[in-house]
């Protein structure tokens, strides 16, 4: 009966492109040609901070300029996408168009790319939003991506384990350093979850990396909270010929 069910919803809501809404073979895929212009990120990249990098790796570690001339607060990171083309366009419908569908799909995507980072008893959190700006979007895009993410690996998710205590300013059209500064003291553990940090391996979630200065403050609260090693995954990585 479940089964007769199932046909019976997909005859009458055939599955969709999750991009330009043509029907698709199963739920939660894209056609092919938004598959061609979504730039999925492969072969080399920066083990820090996943952007992508030319030639071929040996088995070392291999970071980029920009990691080996201002090192990153956590251990390795990764990222699924390039943000640019169809990617962008997936990224802004889960952040600011309601698109909460995206999500799933999404975190299968980060998972593969995360698969060199996870490791038996890690903990997967999210980047936090500050609440103000979490009851105006009525979510936060990264913990979507985390509770997808951690189920796909197994892992232990905390959605709250850290606090945006500070309101800060959009970040676009600042540098590096003025990002960093902005974001200094505006993530903390939060003090009733800070305790599941101590010698703990953590897996921090959002959805685009720019500068890296969000993520290298939520970093240096686990840190300071006594984490062992963080890692970072996100959806879509800027990268500098973007």
């Amino acid at each position: 009966m479940r089964g007769v069910l199932q046909t019976l919803v997909g005859l009458i809501y055939p599955p969709r492109c999750l991009s330009c809404g043509e029907q698709v073979e199963s739920d939660f895929g894209l056609c092919p040609a938004c598959w061609r212009d979504t730039p999925f990120l492969g072969g080399l990249v920066c083990d820090a901070c996943g952007a992508p990098l030319p030639g071929e790796g040996d088995g070392a570690r291999i970071e980029c300029d920009d990691c080996m001339a201002r090192p990153r607060p956590w251990d390795m990171g990764r990222a699924a996408l390039l943000y640019r083309d169809q990617a962008r366009r997936l990224v802004l419908a889960l952040k600011h168009g309601d698109r909460t569908d995206i999500a799933r799909p999404a975190a299968g995507w980060m998972a593969r790319a995360a698969a060199p980072l996870a490791g038996q008893g890690m903990l997967v959190a999210p980047v936090p939003l500050h609440w103000t700006r979490l009851a105006g979007r009525r979510y936060n895009q990264s913990a979507l991506l985390a509770r997808h993410l951690s189920d796909r690996l197994g892992l232990d998710l905390c959605p709250d384990l850290f606090q945006r205590v500070i309101r800060t300013p959009s970040l676009d059209g600042r540098g590096t350093e003025e990002r960093a500064e902005v974001l200094r003291g505006a993530i903390r553990a939060h003090p009733r979850r800070r305790e599941r940090l101590a010698g703990r391996e953590v897996l921090l979630v959002d959805d685009v990396m720019t500068s890296g200065a969000t993520l290298a403050a939520t970093a240096e609260a686990a840190h300071a909270a006594g984490a062992a090693r963080v890692c970072v995954i996100t959806l879509a990585r800027v990268a500098k010929d973007t």
